[in-house]
């Protein structure tokens, strides 16, 4: 009997191990590197008089408007013109897990107020992170996701800006896949200014909206909310009008398998309260793609 019971143990035993051998097998392999790539970005955008370049994410064309409404603020306190820009984000990415990104880099602009396009300069520097704090995985709580990222103008002379922008993003799943869901949240930006005579006051938006992925990994977002701007005033004077007014946005992206950006293509609207329009092309650069 203790014979018996010994080769059973050790016939159980064995069956358990080619189990779990067969398991790894079966289990995808992580990957040995994270996701690195250059979240390259271009944006053309217009800008109605008398505002700054507001909206979402939007934040080398709020630095660089920023920091022209500190320099114009002593010699143009009417306002600020009306504008056309390109701007050029290229921010190193890495996906450091699949619930944290951590990223930096620098970004450039050009600028037509009406006289012919500027140079083309670098206009600011940014780092920041993105993380969920909560991921859904086919529960009742949706995903949880806080992006924070730090802006600073340059050159860091008189009327350099350093922009705060925080986004708090709610995501519903409606199937196992995450295909498809809604979407809601909250973008706050608060400027502080190296002026002793200009102020900007925060920039919040509320929103919601909703998303697809088809079979084809295209995958479909909307947000519709409203954008309210406390306004810019140089030396107690109004530089920009405060407003609380409605923003659309829309993305088209290219998925992979895995969920990574291959192309991606933004159009906004927000009335501030005229209409700006702004449409960005993403086109990653990956050095490593799991």
């Amino acid at each position: 009997m203790r014979a018996a019971a010994t080769g059973l143990f050790c016939l159980t035993m064995s069956a358990g191990a080619a189990i779990a051998a067969d398991e790894e097998e079966d289990a995808p392999a992580k990957p040995a590197v994270p996701n690195i790539y250059l979240d390259l970005r271009t944006i053309y955008a217009t800008i109605p008089a008398g505002t700054l370049g507001l909206g979402f994410g939007s934040t080398s064309l709020s630095a660089a408007f920023e920091a022209l409404a500190a320099r114009r603020g002593a010699t143009l306190p009417s306002g600020l013109p009306a504008a056309k820009s390109i701007a050029v984000d290229l921010p190193l990415t890495v996906d450091v897990s699949d619930r944290v990104s951590l990223y930096g880099g620098v970004s450039g602009s050009t600028t037509d107020l009406g006289g012919g396009w500027s140079a083309f300069d670098v206009t600011s520097w940014n780092i920041g992170v993105q993380a969920d704090l909560y991921q859904q995985n086919g529960g009742t709580i949706p995903t949880i996701t806080l992006q924070s990222t730090l802006t600073q103008s340059v050159p860091n002379e008189q009327g350099m800006t350093n922009s705060f922008n925080n986004i708090l993003e709610f995501d519903y799943a409606l199937d196992e896949d995450e295909t498809r869901g809604w979407l809601a949240g909250v973008q706050y930006t608060y400027t502080d200014i190296a002026s002793p005579v200009v102020r900007i006051r925060p920039d919040t938006i509320l929103y919601a909206g909703g998303y697809y992925q088809w079979p084809s990994n295209w995958k479909f977002t909307g947000r519709l909310g409203v954008q309210s701007f406390g306004g810019a005033q140089v030396a107690g004077r109004t530089l920009a009008a405060p407003f609380t007014q409605p923003i659309l946005r829309l993305d088209l992206d290219r998925m992979d398998d895995n969920d990574n950006r291959l192309f991606g293509i933004t159009a906004q609207i927000a009335w501030l309260p005229k209409p700006s329009y702004q449409v960005t092309l993403r086109t990653p650069l990956y050095a490593v793609r799991n």
